[in-house]
């Protein structure tokens, strides 16, 4: 049996909907546990497929909608932001204890460590760098309504949104008290740029959260839609500065290739993106803030979760608390530089 597959529902399910797919299936769990869970689907005839379920454990009621990621990987399909194959979605949590849905396997590889971002030729690095940037110019110039995205939220009031939100989630969560959570957030209340423009914002882009073809030096697919809507786009670039290695910012994460040095500077590719979009970045420093402050919001629910699950292993939780405080003291080392 595989946790969070209940394989003979599953396997008749798949028959049934998923055209061409061959029984018996086997099952591998790709990524799961902080976001939603992951396996790779392989059938009798050497068939690939991509399953995606909600994590297991109690969930916040806003969080983990594989149903909106499907429709929202659906509806791009055909535009020049690469996304898997949407094949197909079951909203029947009778099938497999939560809604699911299928995609096409995409080949490439998940550059999510600074050891995978080493083994690349420095030319690659370069290439896939420039390419996640267009690629995100990409998607914030896709017309939402042509894709029939235009009803996936509000359009306006983003980061008021957010705001409002992540203060929620983390009461809905928090492991323990950090008072610089609040102080932070009013200061994004007090401070936030009027929003300027509306696109589909990824809501998590980084090369961790693509598929990178080396070989051609381009993204094969963007992943993990759970928090996409519409807003205000340049909190998908703050949210990737966040990532970016920059040796000048006193942040650096240990799950980014860039970390591995040989990748343009985070300037080169801001330059790029205005370029080609024609956007004002002048106040980046805030929605990196507010990229750090939401990361800690939701680094704490993975502590939630942890603590729920697994409440003797107090040091991976005060690992996990103490990531969550780095993060919130950046955010605030952000806005005290805006």
């Amino acid at each position: 049996m595989t946790a969070g597959i209940d394989e003979q529902r599953v396997g008749p399910w798949l028959s049934a909907h998923v055209p061409g797919a061959r029984p018996p299936f086997t099952y591998r769990l790709i990524t799961g546990g902080r976001s939603n869970l992951t396996f790779e689907v392989t059938d009798a005839a050497g068939g690939r497929y991509v399953l995606r379920r909600p994590p297991l454990g109690h969930l916040l009621p806003t969080a983990h909608d594989v149903l909106r990621e499907h429709r929202i990987i659906a509806a791009l399909r055909g535009t020049a932001v690469p996304v898997p194959e949407a094949l197909a979605a079951c909203d029947d949590a009778s099938v497999n204890g939560a809604p699911f849905f299928i995609t096409r396997f995409v080949d490439g590889a998940v550059l999510d460590s600074p050891e995978k971002g080493a083994a690349l030729p420095p030319a690659t690095r370069r290439a896939l760098a420039f390419d996640l940037i267009d690629v995100l110019a990409e998607l914030h110039s896709v017309d939402v309504d042509a894709v029939g995205l235009g009803d996936l939220s509000r359009r306006d009031g983003y980061l008021d949104r957010q705001i409002r939100r992540w203060t929620k989630q983390w009461a809905g969560s928090r492991t323990r008290d950090l008072p610089l959570v609040d102080e932070v957030a009013a200061r994004l209340e007090r401070d936030r740029p009027p929003q300027l423009a509306t696109a589909i914002v990824h809501g998590d882009y980084r090369f961790g959260n693509t598929i990178s073809d080396a070989e051609r030096g381009r993204v094969a697919a963007v992943l993990d839609w759970e928090l996409c809507t519409l807003g205000d786009p340049l909190a998908d670039l703050g949210h990737m500065a966040v990532y970016w290695h920059d040796p000048a910012l006193p942040l650096a994460l240990t799950n980014d290739p860039t970390a591995a040095g040989g990748f343009p500077p985070l300037r080169d590719l801001l330059e790029r993106y205005a370029a080609r979009t024609g956007r004002d970045l002048a106040r980046l420093d805030y929605y990196r803030a507010f990229a750090a402050w939401r990361l800690a919001v939701i680094g704490e629910g993975v502590a939630s979760r942890h603590l729920e699950h697994h409440p003797e292993d107090a040091e991976a939780l005060r690992a996990s608390q103490t990531g969550v405080a780095r993060l919130m003291q950046f955010a605030a080392e952000c806005l005290g530089a805006a």
